[in-house]
């Protein structure tokens, strides 16, 4: 299996790591009704900045008022862009982020009425210009389809933490740029849906929005990853927005103990089931409820990374780890340094 290039480094290991904290503070706090009233906030921000980026110049408030169906003066064209992400954005929770046939379902919806060969990959060469001209010239197109399949099945098989994936596949994908126009917006709604099946929260925190604030730190990752051949620096990008948008959504410590039982139990039983327990003749503390929630989606953790999320000591996550690993709930894949922790739900 093809794997795109970069490497783990010490920022990422530890950004994952604190994502992966503040997502279960935020759990703790979120409600269905929260979550439905962050979804329509952001959905507004959401395509004004996506459009914004790619040089539609329509308002916030013009975006709201085609929203709900009100007339609005402005160039049909940049109108059009606005109705077709309208009509993207509502198959969201219909798209599967892991295959390739709803990206094109996703992208023809996206530019329909605007480019000739909307949902089909491009067959012609494109290239990236600046102000300097050409910053990037895209593969030929002939290459596109067998591009874009080793990116899916590397997204949909690797190992590696999703949240990672989700910025690896951003960086391929707009260096592979698959389609004739419509690359941008598209790419970074894809990554959006990835990290929306890592955590639906993540969803009210779209990465457009991030996009947007921070524009040419944006364009910054990309340079720097196409300069060193890979996507390192693009994910330490990205993940430090994820990391800081989060921050500014993070309870306050009378937030986060008010119901955080019940949640915890609720999101544990939901994951593992409530028989989980019984299978093994134990009874999970609250400790141990978080330590498997967070290995379950990060697999990778290090003691240090775990005791820094959970806020107790590395000698208190190794106990854990010793005695889950010891009653079989746990175990090891590979080394030390590199491999993974396997939770045996079967």
């Amino acid at each position: 299996m093809y794997t795109p290039p970069f490497n783990y480094t010490d920022k990422i290991v530890n950004l994952v790591a604190e994502i992966t904290g503040l997502l279960h503070q935020l759990t703790a706090r979120s409600t269905d009704k929260e979550s439905v009233r962050l979804r329509k906030e952001n959905r507004i921000k959401t395509i004004h900045s996506s459009l914004a980026i790619e040089g539609n110049n329509l308002t916030e408030d013009q975006v709201r008022d085609v929203i709900e169906g009100k007339a609005v003066m402005g160039p049909m064209r940049e109108i059009q862009e606005v109705k077709n992400a309208i009509a993207t954005y509502d198959m969201f929770d219909t798209l599967n982020p892991f295959k390739k046939e709803d990206l094109l379902r996703a992208h023809a919806t996206m530019m329909m009425g605007l480019i000739d060969d909307a949902g089909k990959w491009r067959k012609s060469g494109v290239g990236v210009f600046g102000e300097k001209g050409c910053v990037h010239m895209a593969p030929p197109p002939q290459r596109v389809p067998e591009l874009m399949g080793d990116l899916f099945e590397w997204l949909g098989n690797a190992d590696t933490n999703l949240l990672v994936r989700s910025c690896v596949f951003h960086y391929e994908f707009e260096f592979i740029h698959p389609f004739s126009d419509g690359n941008g917006r598209t790419g970074r709604l894809w990554q959006s849906l990835i990290l929306s099946r890592l955590h639906p929260d993540l969803a009210n925190f779209p990465v457009e929005n991030l996009v947007h604030a921070h524009q040419q730190e944006y364009y910054d990752g990309i340079a720097q990853s196409d300069k060193a051949g890979d996507s390192t620096a693009f994910i330490e990008y990205m993940l430090g927005e994820i990391r800081d948008v989060l921050l500014q959504h993070k309870p306050s410590n009378t937030e986060s103990q008010t119901g955080l039982v019940s949640d915890l139990d609720r999101e544990f039983g939901a994951m593992f089931g409530d028989e989980f327990g019984i299978k093994f003749g134990i009874k999970f503390g609250d400790n141990d409820k978080r330590l498997l929630l967070m290995l379950n989606s990060n697999p990778t953790l290090a003691a240090a990374d775990l005791a820094r999320c959970l806020s107790i000591s590395q000698r208190g996550v190794e106990i854990a780890l010793k005695r889950l690993r010891e009653l079989n709930v746990l175990s090891r894949r590979g080394s030390t340094k590199n491999g993974l922790w396997e939770i045996n739900k079967s």
